[in-house]
């Protein structure tokens, strides 16, 4: 089986690529910081499963917004404050994500993550023209994946390992994955995943697509299916 990891960052450069083969023990094939969006097309197109930290949608309320306010036909809201405002910023995955483990996911309508968020809605087009359905939800090959959040789902530590000055840090995480991921074999690219974290975050999103595959993550909940496969959902370790 394939399972495919995507750190994606707007620009290529920056993104993280990790292609994991294997069933009950699986092998890093390639891990690679820069990916283009052909390579990426191209490994999901063969992956069983495919990883991709990135929001895939936008919170409804948003675009409703966004749709209306272009229109000249917003109503006016009862208030402007942050309880408002919050809905707008938050889809329903990342709301759930708070609920279960404290963490905020940043806001695909008002952080930088937009515009890896934008480069994905271009590549999903362009999947889509080749006839595949990747879905938004985890329903197709595609789940959405959050690394910090599955790290802390898996009591790893989850904070301050990125970044060029952290490689102590990824030094001891890629340890602890290590011991606690005994079916990995690294096959020589942990030195990559210390040097940068883009590398890292590639391979864990690689690792969640399998849990995902294998059964050991959270799916939407049946009232929040229809949002999930319009908003995203992120696929957090059970």
């Amino acid at each position: 089986m394939r399972f495919v990891g995507i750190d994606l960052a707007a620009d290529p450069v920056r993104t993280g690529f990790a292609l994991l083969r294997g069933d009950r023990r699986c092998v890093l094939e390639r891990v690679q910081v820069g990916a283009e969006d052909e390579t990426i097309i191209e490994a999901i197109r063969t992956a069983h499963r495919a990883g991709v930290d990135a929001p895939l949608g936008w919170p409804e309320s948003f675009v409703d917004l966004v749709r209306k306010h272009a229109a000249g036909a917003l109503a006016p809201p009862e208030t402007t404050g942050p309880e408002w405002r919050r809905d707008l910023a938050m889809r329903a995955t990342d709301r759930a994500v708070h609920r279960r483990i404290a963490l905020s996911p940043l806001s695909v309508s008002t952080d930088r993550i937009a515009h890896p968020a934008m480069r994905w809605a271009g590549i999903e087009a362009q999947l889509g023209e080749l006839g595949l359905s990747p879905g938004r939800d985890g329903s197709g090959v595609i789940c959405e994946v959050y690394p910090a959040a599955a790290l802390r789902c898996w009591s790893l530590p989850h904070r301050g390992y990125k970044g060029t000055k952290n490689s102590a840090l990824r030094a001891d995480l890629v340890a602890r994955l290590s011991r606690q991921l005994t079916w990995l074999d690294w096959n020589g690219h942990q030195s990559l995943c210390i040097a940068d974290d883009n590398a890292l975050d590639a391979v864990l999103a690689a690792v969640i697509a399998r849990e995902v595959e294998r059964g050991r993550c959270v799916p939407p909940p049946d009232e929040l299916r229809d949002v999930a496969a319009r908003e995203g959902w992120i696929w957090l370790p059970q």
